[in-house]
């Protein structure tokens, strides 16, 4: 498995973004167990340390839980608590820009949607 880092972002960051984008996919579901730090850092060759920045934020989230000896494990309504705060922070940060540059270019709902892939209509 490979993976390109931006050099924008810290890596435990994008990591962090990485599993919480998993979550919310589905791809992890609550009660599932997130791979070991080890196994993260080998297969995307990076530091270990790094790893656990990453899934202690996920902790610090409430997103995940640690069961000593066991590992890390998405914890109940994980996905729910996803999908709240990123609704909130893509309205609170990106749709004020997003909207700004629709405005701008003279593009419509209606043209929006039209341009839309049939899988990516609501």
């Amino acid at each position: 498995m490979s993976i390109t880092w931006n050099d924008s972002t810290p890596i435990y960051r994008q990591l962090r973004d990485r599993v919480v984008a998993m979550i919310l996919d589905g791809v992890l579901k609550q009660g599932d167990s997130l791979p070991s730090v080890r196994q993260v850092a080998g297969d995307f060759q990076i530091n270990p340390i790094t790893v656990s920045k990453a899934y202690q934020e996920l902790v610090d989230e409430n997103l995940v839980e640690k069961r000593r000896g066991l590992g890390m494990y998405v914890t109940e309504g994980a996905r729910e608590a996803l999908l709240k705060s990123e609704r909130e922070r893509f309205l609170r940060e990106e749709w004020p820009a997003l909207s700004a540059r629709l405005a701008r270019l003279g593009i419509g709902l209606k043209e929006l949607l039209d341009a839309a892939q049939p899988g990516d209509k609501p």
